[in-house]
């Protein structure tokens, strides 16, 4: 990882961290009402998809299919949202977020639908633990930021 990677201060407010996988670090956003994740590539001043290069793109895909099936099979859910839109936080991260029809956006995008809900601090640990052995993560270490 490069050693002027930092996560951007909204996604760092918004979120828990899962951990790292080699390109992105694995985001649980702080929203009880839909398991919401994102993948932040390490990379310095990565806006745009194409401002990976090749090989890293590949691996982003990668990552992507990864957290998306564990996401899918813990929560059981009917649909998977996946995203890189980066308008209000320029930092590329791509969100994947786990849908129900019974959920309150439904069939609707979820921005703005509904106030986040904050979890159960112990549903939240269950979830994260639960992606961390599904994804294969380790406890991070992400004093380093």
């Amino acid at each position: 990882m490069p050693a002027d990677w930092t996560l951007h201060p909204q996604l760092d407010k918004d979120t828990a961290a899962v951990g790292d996988l080699p390109l992105c670090r694995v985001l649980l956003i702080k929203d009880a009402h839909y398991p919401w994740l994102v993948l932040v590539p390490r990379r310095p001043e990565t806006v745009e998809l194409i401002d990976l290069d090749e090989v890293a793109q590949a691996q982003l895909m990668t990552e992507i299919t990864r957290v998306s099936r564990a996401l899918r099979e813990i929560t059981r859910c009917d649909k998977l949202n996946v995203a890189a839109l980066g308008n209000a936080v320029p930092q590329l991260h791509v969100h994947i977020i786990a849908r129900r029809r019974t959920d309150a956006a439904w069939p609707r995008p979820v921005w703005g639908v509904m106030p986040p809900l904050s979890y159960d601090p112990r549903d939240m640990q269950e979830l994260i633990d639960a992606l961390r052995r599904k994804v294969w993560i380790e406890q991070p270490d992400l004093s380093t930021s």
